[in-house]
């Protein structure tokens, strides 16, 4: 329990960290690094379009990440009723279902609160992930896959030009790493060309883990479940997709696909499952 409390301080920090860095290179070095092409103009250069995509996707990615946070799943711990004699602490091991509960309602032992619909704890944003947060959740993971994407492409730019190396060879990222080490330890590359490959790896990663983590939230809500009913093997009533789809995303979700907005209209509906 500790380890997971500890965690639960690092993950978020960790990321802040490694999307303050992403920023500085970014808008520092990627961006004017494109402004010295001088064939094309001024206003329709790759840097601007790429500056105002990057700055979009950024602007969605954190602004999500506030709105998971500050959305947190209700405490319904002092409304469920848990039955004669029944305590919060009876949920503690997941084992106490009592029939009078609320469907989906599991108790947090890092958040110390009974929430319904719950789905899991998500440690990069310190918070449950339930029925008030999860398109915020969804777009998150969404916008941040994105933004590592864009960083991706940009880097690639940046170290193609900065090493005067191709990546039209698909082998040439793989075996960038290694080479870029030796080159490293034997005084060829500079400590901040290296800084640079290294976060490409790192931007593949969170975005392969972001973006699949998107798609299986995604194919629950197709079929009306959460990930803590799939651990548990609850059976879940069978509801039209769009239905499912519109109880999570409500019926403005083209607004909250473009800014950051919380869904008013995605309140989880009480109800027993069969």
């Amino acid at each position: 329990m500790l380890v997971l409390r500890l965690l639960n301080v690092v993950a978020p920090a960790y990321f802040l960290c490694i999307s303050l860095v992403t920023f500085v290179l970014q808008i520092f070095v990627f961006i004017p690094s494109m402004f010295r092409d001088p064939s094309t103009t001024p206003l329709f250069s790759p840097a601007l379009l790429h500056g105002a995509l990057f700055l979009f996707l950024s602007a969605n990615a954190l602004g999500n990440y506030v709105l998971v946070i500050q959305n947190s799943p209700e405490d319904l711990g002092k409304d469920l009723n848990l039955g004669k004699g029944a305590e919060v602490a009876d949920w503690l091991d997941g084992s106490r279902s009592p029939g009078s509960a609320l469907p989906g309602t599991h108790f947090c032992r890092l958040c110390a609160r009974v929430t319904q619909r719950h789905d899991h704890h998500c440690f990069f944003t310190g918070n449950c992930i339930g029925s008030r947060n999860m398109r915020n959740f969804i777009m998150f993971c969404l916008y941040t896959s994105l933004a590592c994407l864009d960083s991706l492409v940009a880097g690639m730019a940046y170290i193609s030009a900065t090493l005067s190396m191709s990546f039209a060879d698909p082998l040439a990222f793989l075996t960038l790493l290694p080479h870029s080490i030796s080159q490293f330890f034997s005084g060829a590359l500079l400590s901040s060309e290296m800084f640079v490959i290294l976060m490409l790896y790192l931007w593949l990663g969170i975005g392969l883990a972001c973006a699949g983590f998107c798609c299986h939230q995604l194919l629950l809500i197709l079929r009306g479940q959460t990930r803590y009913q799939v651990r548990k093997g609850v059976v879940v009533r069978a509801r039209p997709w769009r239905e499912n789809l519109q109880e999570v995303f409500g019926k403005k979700w083209l607004l909250g696909l473009l800014i950051p907005v919380q869904n008013v209209e995605s309140s989880y509906r009480r109800q027993k499952e069969k």
